[in-house]
């Protein structure tokens, strides 16, 4: 195989990864690290560079209409990247020292639990809560769009949830992942934000937290150019088709395969890891 016919392959594959990350709202990082280190047996540490570089770019693209549209909390992200960006650099540090068997084993049980979170209820109203004193204190409650106007909503457990974005960070510097069910999960299920807002904040936070890991990840010489441009242009083309068929599809038959390709494919990266072919 020549170098034209492997970057070919790549780009096709990315776009497959970006629609399906795009269509599930996991991103494509989830599928690019497999796909590449499995199927077109990349180093693992170059894999992870490239789906970093990819979702900083699918990142900063949805997240500019989601905060024009007024349904990012500002405020929270912010606050919560100093958690996330902080454990971002931790886990990149790690990542530069671990084996890549280990994080072969510990990407594929994240893939296993996003297939959990993936599939669990989610608040799709605000819920009617009393005002958290330290939410109130860092000014971060806020108000998101809805078909009757303006819906109030109250954060709550805020330490919590900072931890829990502590070990998001840690697995997006980690493994090349944005950590988009982890983050939806802290704010959804543990500051009790409305799931709209909770994805689109997420989604305006990934970018930041890829980026601080990725410097790691560069200055470490994993970012291969001529690997990261069709891996970027095709998550990008992808995540671009997903957001149109997401429209016409049928979301609960899009998960359920999807899920079970995360279940398969967290399996053999757990397999691969143990048996030292990663």
């Amino acid at each position: 195989m020549n170098n034209l016919e492997f970057t070919a392959i790549i780009g096709i594959s990315s776009i497959l990864a970006g629609l399906l990350g795009a269509l599930t709202g996991l991103g494509g990082g989830v599928v690019v690290v497999p796909l590449l280190t499995l199927g077109l047996d990349v180093d693992l540490r170059y894999a992870i560079g490239c789906a970093l570089v990819s979702v900083i770019a699918t990142s900063s693209g949805a997240a500019v209409s989601y905060v024009r549209e007024g349904y990012s909390n500002i405020r929270v992200g912010m606050f919560l990247e100093v958690a996330t960006t902080f454990g971002a650099v931790t886990g990149a540090l790690i990542a530069a020292k671990a084996p890549t068997r280990v994080i072969a084993i510990l990407f594929g049980i994240v893939l296993l639990i996003s297939t959990y979170l993936s599939d669990r209820p989610h608040n799709t109203q605000a819920v009617d809560h009393t005002a958290d004193p330290l939410a109130i204190h860092l000014k971060l409650d806020g108000s998101y769009p809805t078909s009757g106007g303006e819906q109030p909503y109250h954060v709550q457990h805020v330490p919590s949830g900072f931890a829990v974005m502590l070990i998001a960070g840690a697995f997006s510097g980690l493994l090349g992942i944005g950590s988009g069910a982890l983050k939806v999960v802290a704010m959804d299920q543990v500051m009790q934000l409305p799931f709209k807002v909770s994805t689109t904040t997420s989604n305006f936070m990934i970018g930041v937290t890829a980026a601080a890991s990725a410097g790691i990840y560069l200055g470490r010489g994993y970012i291969d150019p001529g690997l990261c441009m069709p891996v970027l242009l095709g998550v990008l083309v992808g995540a671009w088709c997903g957001a149109k068929v997401l429209v016409r599809a049928k979301v609960t038959a899009l998960r359920l395969v999807f899920s079970f390709v995360l279940f398969v494919i967290g399996i053999e990266m757990i397999y691969n890891g143990i048996t030292g072919k990663i």
